[in-house]
C-alpha cells in the first residue's frame, strides 16, 4: 500500500506540474483550453469553469491539456477565423506552450529540492563520538565515546563534517577541543597523528551511527543548492543518455514497473528519500519528453520549427498519423521495457 500511495504520490506530482506549465502558457496566449485532466480514463469527477473542464479520471497513469484547434477534424469544420485556435497562434507561441510542459518539470525538481534544504533539511551525522579506537591520540587524551564536540580551537563545530573538516589539516599540531560530557563541559587538547595513506590528521575516533541529524539551510543557501542540484543532475542525464547513444555505456533502461520499484524503496527511508527521487525522476521526464519523438512535445516543437523554415505548417492529418503511430511504438517499448523489468525482478533477467 505503501508503495501504491507513494507512486501515485510522484507520478500525480510530475504529471500536473507538466500539464500545468501547458495550461498555464495557453491561458496566457489566449489559446482556448477545453479540458485540464489528471488521470487518462473514464471520468471521476469534474468542474467547469468558462470554457474549461477541470476533470479527474479513473487512471492515474497520465494527464492531459486539450485544446482548441488541436483535433485536426476540429480545424476540418472550423469556420472562419478563432482567435482562441492553437493553430492560429504564432510559431513562437505555439511552442512555448509545447515547451512549458518540460519546463515545469524542471521547475517542480528545484522546489522539490528547496523544500528538502529548507523544510526537512540534509541529512547528515552529528558531533557526537561514536568509538575511541585503543592507542591512538583521542584515547590517550581522555576523550570518550559520547563525548559531544562544540568547538575546535574556538571555531564552534555543529556537524561531523565541519568538526573533521578542522581536525585533517592539523597532522602534528596541538588542538584545542571543547567537548560536552554529561551535561559538562571541559577543554581537551590533543594532537592528531598523521596518515600517511591520505596525508591528513587522525585523532583515532569514529561516528556515532546513531547520531544522524536533519540540518536545515537558510533561504538563500537552499536557493543556491536547489539551482545547483538542478543543474547538476540534469546534466548527468544527458551526459549518460549520450553515452547510451554513443555506446560508451551499456544501456540502463528501466520502465514504469522498475521506478514503482524504486519509489517504493525510497518511501520506506523516508520523506527526504521519496522527494530526492521525485526531483530526479521530474528532471528525467522533462528531458525524455523533450526528444524528437513522435508523440513527445519534442517532436511538435520539430513540427514547429519546420512550419518556421517552410512558411506553411505540415498537413495536420499527415502530422497527427505520425504522432498516432509514434504513440503506438512508445506504447510497445513500455510493454517490453515492463517485461524485462518484471523478470529482472524476479531474479529472471541479467
Amino acid at each position: 500500500m505503501l508503495t501504491f500511495l507513494a507512486s501515485v504520490f510522484v507520478f500525480g506530482l510530475m504529471i500536473f506540474f507538466h500539464e500545468l506549465g501547458h495550461f498555464a502558457v495557453a491561458k496566457f496566449t489566449g489559446v482556448r483550453v477545453l479540458e485540464f485532466s489528471l488521470g487518462m480514463g473514464p471520468k471521476l469527477a469534474g468542474i467547469r469553469s468558462g470554457p474549461t473542464l477541470y476533470a479527474l479520471r479513473l487512471l492515474p497513469i497520465g494527464g492531459f491539456v486539450r485544446m482548441a484547434g488541436m483535433d485536426p477534424e476540429e480545424n476540418a469544420v472550423a469556420i472562419g477565423y478563432d482567435p482562441g485556435n492553437f493553430n492560429n497562434k504564432t510559431v513562437l507561441q505555439r511552442a512555448a506552450v509545447i515547451f512549458a510542459g518540460s519546463f515545469m518539470n524542471f521547475i517542480l525538481a528545484f522546489l522539490l529540492f528547496l523544500y528538502i534544504y529548507m523544510i526537512i533539511g540534509v541529512p547528515t551525522y552529528s558531533n557526537v563520538i561514536g568509538n575511541v579506537l585503543a592507542g591512538k591520540p583521542a584515547q590517550m587524551a581522555g576523550i570518550q565515546p559520547g563525548d559531544r564536540v562544540l568547538a575546535v580551537n574556538d571555531q564552534p563545530v555543529k556537524n561531523w563534517p565541519e568538526m573533521i573538516s578542522q581536525i585533517h589539516p592539523n597532522a602534528n599540531q596541538p588542538l584545542n577541543l571543547r567537548i560536552e560530557r554529561q551535561g559538562e563541559t571541559q577543554e581537551v587538547t590533543v594532537t592528531p597523528a598523521l596518515d600517511p595513506e591520505r596525508n591528513v590528521g587522525q585523532l583515532g575516533i569514529t561516528v556515532d551511527d546513531k547520531s544522524m541529524i536533519y540540518e536545515k539551510k537558510g533561504l538563500f543557501e537552499s536557493l543556491k543548492l536547489g539551482t545547483a542540484n538542478t543543474f547538476a543532475i540534469t546534466g548527468l542525464i544527458l551526459q549518460s543518455i549520450i553515452q547510451m547513444i554513443t555506446g560508451a555505456a551499456p544501456p540502463e533502461v528501466g520502465g514504469p514497473v522498475m521506478i514503482v520499484n524504486e519509489i517504493g524503496k525510497a518511501a520506506q527511508v523516508g520523506l527526504n528519500s521519496l522527494l530526492m527521487l521525485a526531483a530526479v525522476l521530474s528532471i528525467n521526464l522533462g528531458i525524455i519528453n523533450l526528444f524528437p519523438i513522435p508523440a513527445l512535445d519534442g517532436s511538435r516543437l520539430v513540427f514547429l520549427g519546420l512550419e518556421a523554415l517552410r512558411g506553411r505548417p505540415l498537413d495536420p492529418s499527415k502530422e497527427s498519423m505520425i504522432h498516432l503511430v509514434g504513440f503506438a511504438l512508445l506504447l510497445g517499448l513500455m510493454l517490453i521495457v515492463a517485461y524485462l523489468d518484471v523478470l529482472k525482478l524476479m531474479g529472471g533477467g541479467d
